[in-house]
C-alpha cells in the first residue's frame, strides 16, 4: 500500500516505509497533524515517491522488508536525495544492520522497536529541523556562489586590474587584466600578496605595492614591468573598511598606460585631419600612412589590455574611413557614371568608422553632399572634392 498524494508544500514532509500496514497506520497517525506523511509499503517505490514529492525532509524506514532492506534504501536515498534526513526502525537483533545503516546509509538515527512515541516524535522534529537548516545552508552557499560569479565576472570586465587582498594581506580576488598586465598564469587566491609579488619579474611591483599600502590612498606609482614585450602600469592602493570603519584590507589597482602615449598620437593624427581647412587629400594620405605605421607599432607591443585592444580598432576603423573617403573621391572624378549606390554605401561606412563624434571634416562632408546629390540626379561633375 502507498500513499502519493501530492504533499502541501507549507508543512515539512516526511516518507514512512514499511512492508506492515499496522505501523503506516500508527506512524501515519503519530505525524499527521505536524506534517505531510507520504506512506508506501515496498521498498521499490520510494525512490519513485521522493522524486515526485521534493523536497522531503526525512525518511523513516524499517530495516526487515521485502524486496529491499531498510540499509540499501538509505543507501541509495543517500545517493539521489542527500539532504533529506534519514531514520531507520531495527529489532533489538539487528545491531549489525545498525551499524551498516550508519556507515552506508548515513543515517542520522535509528529506533529500536517498540518505540517511545515521543521519543521519536523528538526525533524527527530534530531531523526536520536538520533537513531545514541543510536546505538553507544550500540556497546561503548557492547565493554566495552566484554572487562570486557575478561580481568574478563584473570585475574581469573592468579596464583597471585588481587584487583585493584581506587584512592578513591574503589574496581573496584578482581579475583577469591584473592577471594579463603582470603576468599571472597560476592560481593565487588564498596566497600571501607579499609571496606573490616577491617573484623574480615582480620584485619592483612588489615593493611598489608595498610602499603604497602604507599611504592612506590617493598616491600612485607608475612601473614598468617586463612582461610580454614590457609594458607600463600605473599602480594604486586603495584602504577597505566595513560600515563602522573598520580596516577590511586593501585592493591594490594596475592600470596598463602603455597605450597613452600611442592614443596621443593617434588623437594628433586624426585632429590633424579634422581641423584642415580647405583641400584635404594630402593630409589623407599623410594621416594612412601614419595610421598604417601607428597600428603596426600597438600589434609589435604585444599588450593584452582593453585599451590596447581600443586603440588597435580606433586606428583599423580610421583607416577604413579615409580609404573610403579617397576612394569616393578619385571614383567620382575618373568615372562618368560610377555606381551611385556604392558610392553612398562607401560614404555611410565612412561616417561611422570616422573616431570622433563632432561633424566630419569640412571636406568629407562636402563629399557626402556630392555623392547625394549625384545619386539622386544622375549627374556627375567629375571633379576631385577632397
Amino acid at each position: 500500500m502507498s500513499d502519493t498524494r501530492r504533499a502541501d508544500p507549507a508543512r515539512p514532509r516526511i516518507l514512512i516505509v514499511d512492508d506492515e500496514e499496522a505501523i503506516l497506520e500508527t506512524l501515519s497517525f503519530t505525524f499527521m497533524d505536524l506534517y505531510d506523511v507520504l506512506t508506501t509499503s515496498d521498498p521499490t517505490q520510494a525512490l519513485q515517491i521522493l522524486e515526485e514529492n521534493q523536497p522531503v525532509a526525512v525518511v523513516i524506514t524499517d530495516q526487515r522488508m521485502p524486496g529491499m532492506t531498510g540499509v540499501e534504501l538509505l543507501k541509495r536515498v543517500y545517493e539521489r536525495f542527500p539532504e533529506t534526513v534519514r531514520i531507520i526502525l531495527t529489532g533489538f537483533a539487528d545491531s549489525e544492520a545498525t551499524i551498516k545503516a550508519i556507515n552506508d546509509g548515513h543515517v542520522y538515527g535509528y529506533v529500536n522497536k517498540p518505540w517511545e512515541p515521543d521519543e521519536l516524535k523528538a526525533l524527527v522534529r530534530r531531523a526536520v529541523e536538520l533537513h531545514a537548516l541543510t536546505v538553507e545552508n544550500r540556497r546561503l552557499v548557492d547565493h554566495l556562489r552566484q554572487g562570486s560569479l557575478f561580481l568574478t565576472a563584473v570585475m574581469d570586465r573592468l579596464r583597471t586590474g585588481a587584487i583585493a587582498v584581506d587584512r592578513d594581506g591574503i589574496v581573496r580576488a584578482v581579475n583577469q587584466p591584473a592577471r594579463a598586465f603582470i603576468g599571472l598564469e597560476e592560481e593565487i587566491l588564498g596566497q600571501p600578496i607579499d609571496a606573490v609579488l616577491s617573484r623574480h619579474h615582480l620584485e619592483e611591483l612588489g615593493q611598489t605595492v608595498r610602499a603604497l599600502a602604507e599611504e592612506k590612498g590617493g598616491s600612485f606609482e607608475e612601473v614598468d614591468l617586463p612582461v610580454g614585450a614590457g609594458h607600463r602600469i600605473r599602480v594604486s592602493s586603495q584602504r577597505l573598511v566595513d560600515e563602522a570603519g573598520e580596516p577590511m584590507g586593501r585592493v591594490v589597482l594596475f592600470k596598463e598606460i602603455s597605450h597613452e602615449p600611442l592614443t596621443r598620437e593617434f588623437e594628433e593624427i586624426v585632429g590633424r585631419v579634422a581641423s584642415t581647412k580647405g583641400p584635404v587629400r594630402a593630409e589623407l594620405e599623410t594621416a594612412q600612412a601614419a595610421l598604417v605605421e601607428l597600428g603596426e607599432r600597438v600589434a609589435s607591443a604585444r599588450i593584452v589590455s582593453a585599451n590596447m585592444s581600443e586603440l588597435a580598432e580606433r586606428v583599423s576603423r580610421t583607416r577604413t574611413a579615409i580609404s573610403s573617403w579617397l576612394d569616393v573621391d578619385d571614383a567620382l572624378a575618373a568615372e562618368d557614371y560610377p555606381d551611385a549606390q556604392l558610392l553612398r554605401d562607401r560614404m555611410n561606412v565612412a561616417a561611422r568608422r570616422w573616431p570622433r563624434s563632432e561633424p566630419l571634416p569640412e571636406r568629407a562632408a562636402e563629399l557626402a553632399r556630392a555623392v547625394e546629390a549625384y545619386y539622386e540626379s544622375g549627374e556627375n561633375a567629375r571633379k576631385r572634392i577632397l
